[in-house]
C-alpha cells in the first residue's frame, strides 16, 4: 500500500500535468488521478493544488516529492546495477544540441558510440533554442558558453575557441587590425549578432561591428571570408582547418576571449543511468581530445 500512487504523484509533480504523467507512465489519465487522490486520502494531506489551468505542489507536497523522488531514484539505481551485471547497456537516450555543433562535432561521436553500444537507441533534436528538458522529455542537452539555468546539473565535455580571421588577400588589401577599435574600418561579416566578443584589460567586452553581409549560416560566412569579402569571428570547428592550411589568418589573438565551455546539462532530479554515464564519459573523452586536452 505504501508504494501505491508514488510514481503517479512524482510524474504529475514534475510535469505539472496529469495528461503528461499518464503518457509517460503508459496508463490512463483517470488511473493517475485515482492513484494520486488515493495517496492524498491515505496520507490525509493535500499534495497538489489543482486548477483548470495549472497544477502545483502544496508546501507538504514539495516536502513529500523530494523524498519520493529520492526513493524512486534509488530503485532505478538498484535495477540498473543488477541489469548492468546481466546485460549490455541498452535503452533510449533523448538529447538536444545546437544545430551546427551537433552536426559537425556531436552526432558523429554519437554514431561511434552507437557502434560500440548497439543496444542503445538515440534520438537527437538539433535546435539553437534552449529547450525545456523536462517538458520535452530530454535526458540531456549539450550547451555552449556560460550556463544561466541553476536548476540543471552540468558536466563539462570540452571547450571551443572563437577566432577572428580573414583571407590573406583581404589583409594584403586592407591591412591587419592591431586593436579591436580598428575593426570600425574593416568589413566585418555578421551572423545573428551585431557585435563580436573580445577580452580587454582582463575583462570580456562586446564590440559592435558592421559589414556588407549578414548570414545566419557559419558555412556561408566562412565561404565569404575565404573569397576575401571580409573578416569573420567564428568558433574553431568552422575555421580551424583553414587556419591550419593558411587559407585564413587569425588576427587580434591578444584580444581573443577566453575559451567557452561545452556542457552536458540534465535535470537535478534525473538519475544518471548506466547508459547515460557511459555516453557522458565517451563524449568527455573524445571532445576533450578534439579540444586539445584542456
Amino acid at each position: 500500500m505504501k508504494w501505491e500512487g508514488i510514481s503517479e504523484f512524482v510524474y504529475v509533480a514534475e510535469y505539472e500535468s496529469f495528461t503528461r504523467a499518464a503518457k509517460e507512465l503508459g496508463i490512463s489519465i483517470a488511473q493517475v488521478s485515482r492513484q494520486v487522490s488515493a495517496l492524498e486520502k491515505r496520507l490525509n494531506i493535500k499534495l497538489l493544488y489543482r486548477t483548470t489551468r495549472k497544477i502545483s505542489l502544496t508546501e507538504e507536497g514539495q516536502v513529500f516529492y523530494k523524498h519520493c523522488r529520492g526513493v524512486l531514484d534509488g530503485l532505478d539505481a538498484a535495477e540498473q546495477a543488477i541489469s548492468s551485471l546481466q546485460s549490455k547497456p541498452q535503452g533510449k537516450i533523448k538529447l538536444t544540441a545546437p544545430v551546427t555543433y551537433g552536426e559537425q562535432q556531436l552526432l558523429p561521436l554519437i554514431n561511434d558510440f552507437i557502434v560500440q553500444y548497439p543496444d542503445i537507441k538515440v534520438t537527437a533534436f538539433l535546435s539553437n533554442q534552449k529547450l525545456d528538458l523536462v517538458e520535452g522529455g530530454y535526458d540531456l542537452a549539450v550547451r555552449i558558453g556560460k550556463l544561466s539555468d541553476s536548476t540543471l546539473m552540468a558536466k563539462k565535455l570540452g571547450h571551443r575557441t572563437n577566432f577572428v580571421c580573414a583571407a590573406p588577400d583581404y589583409l594584403d588589401r586592407y591591412g591587419t587590425p592591431q586593436t579591436s577599435a580598428e575593426l570600425a574600418s574593416h568589413n566585418c561579416l555578421l551572423g545573428s549578432l551585431d557585435y563580436w566578443h573580445f577580452k580587454q584589460a582582463q575583462s570580456e567586452r562586446n564590440i559592435r561591428v558592421s559589414g556588407s553581409v549578414r548570414y545566419n549560416s557559419g558555412y556561408s560566412l566562412v565561404d565569404a571570408a575565404l573569397k576575401g569579402i571580409g573578416m569573420v569571428q567564428l568558433p574553431d570547428y568552422y575555421v580551424q582547418k583553414y587556419l591550419d592550411s593558411g587559407k585564413l589568418i587569425s588576427v587580434l589573438d591578444d584580444f581573443r576571449e577566453p575559451e567557452e565551455g561545452i556542457w552536458a546539462v540534465y535535470p537535478q532530479n534525473r538519475h544518471l543511468s548506466t547508459k547515460m554515464q557511459l555516453l557522458l564519459q565517451y563524449l568527455q573523452q573524445h571532445l576533450n581530445v578534439q579540444s586539445g586536452g584542456k
